[in-house]
């Protein structure tokens, strides 16, 4: 298809620039004939108009007895020997020629030209009617011009002027000036041949370098193509190799970008369905292992209510996983619908932590809540917001080393803000994992792998909602100090109330 579509393009341009070339052919050797042949007519109407200016100042009353005077022959002699680039011819007012400098015998031996006459066989009859164009002009006496060949006495292209000999107001006879356009053909022909084999030339180079271009532009398309073809069979690991700095090369870093993250994501995929495959299959068993064994006797009565209790826990989990992967499916299509309220944030704290205690006793952990007062009214919906912090809460505890530091801290922050962050002291995460963190089917134990539990949804749906309510959340890790989740959320009517009644102001230092 490349390969097609790259004829076609070369094609049309070397169509393009050969008729272009064309026109510039044409309007160059039309400029040079045009400006060759006004400074030879130009030439020819002065030369001719010395020469019936000479004749009239005789005042001869007929041109055919006037050329047999010598004065004649000494007006043109010299006008055409110092400029041997044009002829002279001279008419009877019937425009027969009594007289011609291009006749047999006017040039001599040395080149020199001599005006020949014939007054009894005459050279020829010119027809002014058939081929001059009046082209009267005051300034110049110039009666008639003819460009071409005069049939029967001139075979050659010529310029030909006639200038009528008036004499007591009546004409007398005709001065012809002339001059072959011969040079000038030439002329045209070499600059015609110029432009054409420049126009080769030239087109040669174009094509070369639309080819290397083109090739520049269509090579990176083609391996897009290519990788976009495997990538819908499945396969994420094509490239396409970049170099420069062009609108191209960002287009193949764009797409090796693209590539990356679908390889990613279809890695977290596989990984999502098989920790989901591991996590449904696990609790299932057990349920229904447990059951087994109590409907068919094996399990004693008296242990029957430890294990229906284990039972229930099970489907707990199953339950939050199956909730879990329906909250992102409504997330992404935007069926859920948030409500946004005015509630205390540091309360719904409160009531998390109470519901975490006996894991917080189990790991002895050091727990430390931080409130700037003891109401923080933040307007968002409750409920999202409580399952952001709990999943927030419930990581941190997961990972958090027995004996650790366990932070809860709820501060303003201008303008009208109220930043929420939860801190473990447990295992740090790294900075390639911190950008993944929030990614759909992560798995936040991956860089800490003290728990093994969770399909990878909690932070992708904390982070959904609360890029919902138009505000941020991130991630910070340092090394030997654990990790910090902080998100903001706007302040409620009341907290912006009492600031407009004097409360003092915390300002807290923005994100990185």
């Amino acid at each position: 298809m490349f390969k097609t579509s790259f004829s076609k393009y070369i094609t049309a341009f070397v169509i393009i620039i050969l008729v272009s070339f064309l026109i510039l052919s044409g309007i160059i050797t039309s400029m040079i004939q045009t400006h060759a042949l006004e400074e030879k007519e130009e030439k020819l109407a002065l030369s001719g108009n010395v020469i019936v200016k000479d004749i009239e100042r005789e005042n001869v009353e007929n041109v055919t007895n006037y050329i047999y005077h010598e004065q004649l022959s000494k007006v043109i002699t010299p006008m055409v020997n110092f400029d041997k680039s044009f002829d002279v011819m001279v008419t009877d007012p019937t425009g027969k020629i009594l007289l011609s400098t291009v006749a047999k015998g006017a040039i001599g031996p040395d080149g020199s030209k001599e005006p020949v006459f014939d007054v009894d066989d005459g050279f020829g009859v010119v027809n002014f009617e058939k081929h001059f164009t009046e082209t009267t002009d005051d300034d110049m006496n110039v009666n008639y011009v003819h460009k071409g060949t005069l049939g029967g006495i001139l075979d050659e292209q010529c310029v030909v002027y006639a200038n009528d000999v008036v004499v007591m107001g009546e004409v007398r006879g005709y001065v012809l000036t002339l001059s072959s356009t011969t040079r000038e053909d030439g002329l045209v022909a070499i600059a015609r041949q110029a432009v054409i084999n420049s126009s080769i030339w030239v087109m040669l180079a174009a094509v070369i370098a639309a080819y290397f271009i083109t090739e520049r532009i269509v090579h990176p398309l083609r391996t897009m193509t290519g990788a976009a073809k495997s990538f819908g069979k499945g396969d994420f690991s094509a490239r396409v190799v970049v170099s420069g700095d062009d609108e191209v090369s960002e287009l193949g870093r764009a797409f090796n970008n693209m590539a990356e993250s679908l390889d990613s994501l279809e890695k977290m995929r596989n990984s999502f369905l098989a920790n989901v495959s591991h996590d449904l299959r696990t609790p299932m068993t057990t349920v229904s292992g447990f059951i087994d064994g109590i409907t068919s006797g094996a399990i004693p009565p008296e242990k029957h209510g430890y294990y229906l209790n284990v039972i229930q826990s099970e489907i707990h989990r199953l339950s939050r996983l199956v909730s879990e992967i329906l909250d992102v499916s409504r997330l992404e299509s935007g069926e859920r619908k948030f409500n946004f309220v005015d509630f205390d944030i540091a309360e719904m704290a409160r009531v998390i932590l109470i519901s975490f205690e006996q894991k917080i006793e189990a790991k002895r952990l050091e727990v430390e809540f931080e409130a700037d007062s003891d109401e923080m009214t933040v307007n968002a919906d409750k409920d999202a917001i409580y399952q952001v912090l709990y999943n927030l809460c419930h990581n941190a505890i997961k990972f958090s080393h027995d004996g650790g530091k366990f932070a809860i801290r709820i501060v303003r922050e201008a303008p009208k803000k109220i930043r929420v962050s939860v801190f473990d002291e447990g295992q740090t995460i790294s900075e390639e994992d911190l950008k993944l963190v929030f990614d759909r089917f992560y798995k936040t134990d991956k860089s800490r792998g003290l728990d093994k539990s969770g399909v990878g949804l909690g932070l992708y749906i904390s982070k959904t909602i609360v890029e919902a309510h138009g505000e941020k959340i991130w991630a910070t890790s340092s090394d030997g100090v654990g990790a910090e989740f902080i998100f903001t959320l706007k302040e409620g009517a009341q907290m912006q109330k009492r600031r407009y009644l004097g409360e003092p102001e915390l300002i807290y230092t923005e994100e990185k």
